[in-house]
């Protein structure tokens, strides 16, 4: 089985690539202010994949307004590729969203969704990029 790990880009190297925003999210799981994010209330057709490894991650049909100023999704493209984890930082008792593919911090998991799922994904912005929909 092929290491993971060896196609992953070097700290050095996504230093480079991100901005120190992305980096700060991506890599020491942090969060960007509240409606400050460039997809917070973004409602374009497409869509948002991993900042870092370009992984789709969230359809443009399931992100929501969901009042927390990130932008907020009832369900991922595909359940591989993110890792849900425990996050018990804080002093507080989450969910950490991760990319499953490069390990990349994304946000949290909430238990506070619209129908159909009851979920919110609360992510961070600075994590995604946004690849419009070709479909017309």
């Amino acid at each position: 089985m092929a290491n993971p790990n060896l196609d992953r880009p070097t700290q050095e190297r996504l230093r480079e690539m991100l901005t120190e925003q992305e980096y700060h999210v991506t890599q020491e799981a942090g969060t960007e202010r509240a409606f400050s994010g460039r997809y917070w209330d973004h409602k374009d057709d497409g869509t948002y994949c991993c900042v870092v490894c370009d992984t789709p991650l969230f359809d443009s049909d399931t992100k929501f307004e969901s009042g927390s100023g990130w932008p907020s999704f009832y369900d991922v493209i595909e359940q591989g590729n993110v890792e849900l984890t425990p996050d018990n930082s804080h002093g507080m008792r989450r969910t950490e969203v991760v990319c499953a593919e490069c390990g990349a911090h994304l946000g949290h998991l909430f238990d506070d969704g619209p129908d159909p799922t009851g979920k919110r994904y609360c992510i961070n912005s600075a994590a995604l990029d946004f690849d419009p929909s070709s479909e017309e």
